[in-house]
């Protein structure tokens, strides 16, 4: 029996370990939409109930973006602009419903 092989085209999925703090800048905007909400899912079921998403400075553009779908969730209680610790408003600190 032959094993799942990735078409060339299409790159084999990334595993990404479940720390609480997911990093934005590896991925493309683009996914954004699909990441996030797999993501708080994963976070919500190993029982993480503050996480942190680091977006960057930049723009705006992509926490604009961030926040509209932390807003969306079901596990979403609250969210803040990190503080001087937590990466200032280059990330956003979420809290999740136990």
């Amino acid at each position: 029996m032959m094993g799942f092989m990735p078409s060339p085209e299409e790159p084999p999925p990334v595993v990404l370990p479940i720390t609480g703090e997911l990093d934005l800048h590896t991925f493309d905007p683009r996914d954004l939409a699909a990441l996030l909400p797999v993501w708080l899912n994963e976070c919500h079921a190993h029982g993480l109930r503050t996480v942190r998403i680091i977006h960057g400075k930049g723009t705006g553009v992509l926490r604009t973006r961030v926040h509209a779908l932390l807003h969306r969730s079901p596990h979403v209680t609250g969210l803040r602009l990190g503080d001087e610790n937590s990466g200032s408003w280059g990330a956003t600190v979420v809290a999740l419903r136990p």
